[in-house]
């Protein structure tokens, strides 16, 4: 099997443009307007990426992440949940790129074979950055009224780290 799977990647870089020649396809005037679109959708999108960087720096260096921190800390410790994990399941929806961070950070310090390098792997891998998603996206594309999209997205991240937080104490707690 692992074979197949070193092969899979320079099948597939070979075999795409392959087809796109057995049928017809002007490769390379194809990669040229897909390159061109991708730089439009990249330059319409750049100010709702930097406007959420910007709030997520403040929201960090400014102290509100530490002062929710502060907040939750007791019902934290009443679900057994580490408070290590804490600053990941509030940072990931907001950045991928910090909580991918925090991820390493907890996994420097802690291990990866840790009960929490692997709570906060399994919790980097099960939700989604859902205020990236909402500025971002639905900016690109017009959409100004979210309506139940940030509940439920962030109901939805709430619940993903409370199955992390699960799963992992049933298999490594």
């Amino acid at each position: 099997m692992s074979g197949l799977s070193d092969l899979l990647l320079p099948l597939l870089l070979l075999g795409i443009p392959a087809y796109g020649l057995w049928r017809g396809v002007p490769l390379f005037a194809a990669f040229a307007a897909g390159a061109e679109e991708g730089l439009r959708l990249s330059l319409r999108i750049f100010p709702y990426l930097l406007g959420m960087l910007l709030a997520v720096g403040i929201f960090r260096a400014g102290g509100a992440l530490d002062v929710l921190l502060q907040l939750l800390q007791p019902l934290v410790a009443w679900l057994g949940l580490p408070a290590e994990v804490l600053p990941l399941a509030l940072l990931r929806p907001l950045s991928g790129s910090g909580a991918l961070g925090l991820t390493a950070e907890l996994l420097q310090t802690h291990g990866a074979d840790s009960f929490i390098g692997r709570l906060a792997a399994v919790m980097q891998g099960s939700t989604d950055t859902t205020l990236y998603v909402l500025s971002v996206y639905f900016g690109a594309v017009g959409i100004r009224d979210y309506r139940y999209a940030l509940p439920l997205g962030l109901t939805a991240d709430a619940m993903s780290f409370l199955a992390a937080f699960f799963f992992c104490s049933l298999f490594w707690g």
